[in-house]
């Protein structure tokens, strides 16, 4: 008689998951004071996003063009973030507003780069290109009358690895290697960006503050979520094909190393990281065919948000919007939240109280 061939468990994403199964994360929302679960998560999640320069270089910054378009005007700039990592970005005012303007910082993910906000050409941003998935964030808020801050992120587009002669396919797995051997990661670093553009829109005196939001898609969806989380200048959040759960999504899914911040998943799940902005308004946007961030667990962790939301007082702010297509942004469905919620902001009695800490992420 034949012996049975003993189970093995050789995959390690077996193993992973098994300590996933018995992982108590010690930081989820379970209830109680909401004020003072967002203090230690916040200060934890600045923990685990790696080192952030405390000085702050000067801006330095250079225009680099300013064209007329029908929507209204586009300037694209540079400025530094911290010595070495100068940005590059588009200011976009709508001509339909007037100044003090409601803007959104737009971050695109893993793709050619910025300019797809724009919808122009990489390399001149001279020829006007079509943008599939209402990626073009940019012309989209100027459409809607709300200005738009388009930068271009770490690794992607314009600053993508050059130097390297040997780098890997997405540039962002070496800068995301890198910045952990440095102590950091390249989260925190994408998250630090947001927070010096920031720092540059306050030096302009057209931008209305309590209408600043952050939006993006995919890898721009990732930021927009942890920089809502992290930095209290930012007032309203449209995340887009990325909110989900850890589990259902980067842990059970090949993503990108970018993706990851160490000894997170031990503290914290998805919705509580977006808890964070509570009782900020967000809209959370999803694909129901997305591959990558799948729709069950979408709506798993907006349930758990909405609670996180409901303890805040705040539950009406806290919208989901799903496409009927995959891994893309939904214009449509998703700015009819992100305006209605813009002209509550003006009603009397409302008001965004955000919690007490620093204005900046540093």
């Amino acid at each position: 008689m034949a012996s049975r061939t003993p189970k093995l468990h050789l995959s390690p994403s077996v193993f992973h998951r098994h300590l996933m199964d018995n992982t108590k994360q010690k930081l989820a929302y379970d209830g109680g004071d909401l004020r003072v679960w967002q203090r230690k998560l916040r200060r934890k999640l600045r923990e685990l996003i790696g080192e952030i320069p405390r000085e702050r270089v000067a801006l330095n910054v250079r225009s680099l063009w300013k064209r007329e378009h029908e929507l209204g005007f586009i300037e694209k700039i540079a400025f530094t973030a911290e010595p070495y990592a100068d940005v590059a970005a588009y200011m976009c005012v709508p001509r339909s507003a007037e100044p003090p303007y409601p803007t959104m910082v737009c971050v695109q993910g893993h793709s050619t780069g910025m300019h797809n906000s724009i919808a122009v050409d990489l390399e001149t941003n001279d020829k006007t290109i079509d943008v599939e998935g209402d990626r073009d964030f940019g012309i989209g808020c100027m459409k809607r009358g709300v200005a738009a801050f388009c930068i271009e992120q770490r690794a992607f587009g314009e600053r993508s690895e050059k130097l390297q002669e040997q780098r890997s396919e997405h540039g962002c797995h070496d800068a995301a290697m890198h910045a952990l051997m440095l102590g950091r990661t390249l989260m925190g670093e994408r998250v630090f960006d947001v927070d010096r553009g920031i720092d540059y829109l306050e030096t302009r005196g057209d931008i209305d503050f309590k209408r600043l939001g952050v939006m993006g898609n995919s890898g721009g969806g990732t930021i927009s979520m942890f920089s809502a989380a992290l930095l209290p200048r930012l007032r309203f959040a449209m995340p887009s094909c990325y909110f989900c759960t850890f589990r259902d999504s980067i842990m059970s899914i090949y993503h990108c190393a970018d993706n990851y911040v160490p000894h997170l998943y031990k503290y914290a799940e998805m919705p509580d990281i977006m808890g964070l902005f509570a009782p900020g308004p967000v809209v959370v946007v999803a694909g129901k065919a997305d591959p990558i961030f799948p729709i069950a667990g979408v709506r798993r962790a907006f349930r758990k948000l909405k609670t996180i939301y409901r303890a805040a007082g705040a539950e009406d702010r806290c919208h989901l919007v799903v496409g009927d297509g995959g891994h893309r942004f939904y214009a449509d469905a998703a700015w009819p939240k992100m305006l209605r919620e813009l002209r509550r902001l003006r009603q009397p009695g409302y008001g965004i109280t955000t919690p007490m800490v620093s204005s900046t992420l540093a």
